[in-house]
C-alpha cells in the first residue's frame, strides 16, 4: 500500500498524520476542533484514503494555527505517500451538489502547488470556527501536497453545505487523480518524465 506518516512539532502545534492511499475510507481524527474533524472524516470517507490525525494546538488563542498546520501535515503525508507519482491518473475533478449548494473542484497532482479559491461565505463564523480558516486549510494542503487545486462554489446559501461540498469535492477529485492508471502504471504522467517545475 502507498502510505506515509508525518509529524510536525512547533511552539504552536503538535500534529501527526498517517495516510494510506489505497484504503477503504477508514478514519480516526482528533484535532480539538469538532468541525475540522468532521471535514477530515469526509475527506477520508469520500476519497477512500485511510486517515489518522492527532493535533494539539494553541486553541486558547484561536483555531488558526491548528487548522493551517493540519492542512500542511495531511498534505505532506499525501505527497510522501505518492512518492514520484508514477502511474497515477494525475488529474481529477468533481461537481458536488449538497441541497441548495453546488461546488466544483478540479486538481492536478502536478507537484506544482497553486490554489484558486472562489468560495464566499455569508457569515464570519460557522459554529466557533472562522469561515476564513477554510481557505487557509486548503492553501496549506495544496502547498504541501503539491497540488494545483481549483475550488469554486457555483452557488449556495448554507455555509455548512458550502464547506462540506468543498471537502467532499476535494475527496472525490483526489480519489480520481491518485488512482493508478493500469495502462501506464510504471510511468510518471508527464512528457518531462518528472512532475514539478514547468509544464
Amino acid at each position: 500500500m502507498r502510505q506515509a506518516s508525518v509529524e510536525r512539532n512547533t511552539k504552536e502545534t503538535q500534529i501527526s498524520a498517517e495516510i494510506a492511499l489505497d484504503g477503504s475510507g477508514t478514519y480516526d481524527v482528533s484535532t480539538g476542533i469538532g468541525f475540522l474533524d468532521h471535514m477530515l472524516e469526509q475527506l477520508s470517507r469520500h476519497s477512500l484514503m485511510d486517515l489518522k490525525v492527532r493535533a494539539q494546538g494553541d486553541l486558547h488563542i484561536d483555531f488558526h494555527h491548528t487548522t493551517e498546520d493540519t492542512g500542511y501535515v495531511v498534505g505532506e503525508a499525501l505527497s510522501k505517500a505518492l512518492g514520484d507519482r508514477a502511474g497515477i491518473v494525475r488529474y481529477g475533478s468533481a461537481l458536488i451538489p449538497m441541497d441548495e449548494t453546488l461546488t466544483r473542484v478540479a486538481l492536478d497532482s502536478s507537484n506544482r502547488p497553486y490554489l484558486v479559491w472562489k468560495v464566499d461565505f455569508s457569515r464570519p463564523k460557522l459554529g466557533e470556527m472562522d469561515t476564513e480558516l477554510f481557505q487557509e486549510w486548503f492553501k496549506a494542503f495544496a502547498q504541501s501536497a503539491g497540488l494545483t487545486l481549483h475550488v469554486e462554489t457555483l452557488y449556495g446559501e448554507n455555509n455548512h453545505h458550502i464547506v462540506e461540498s468543498c471537502f467532499k469535492g476535494l475527496a472525490r477529485a483526489l480519489k480520481e487523480a491518485i488512482a493508478i492508471d493500469p495502462r501506464k502504471a510504471d510511468a510518471v504522467p508527464s512528457t518531462k518524465g518528472v512532475l514539478g517545475g514547468s509544464l
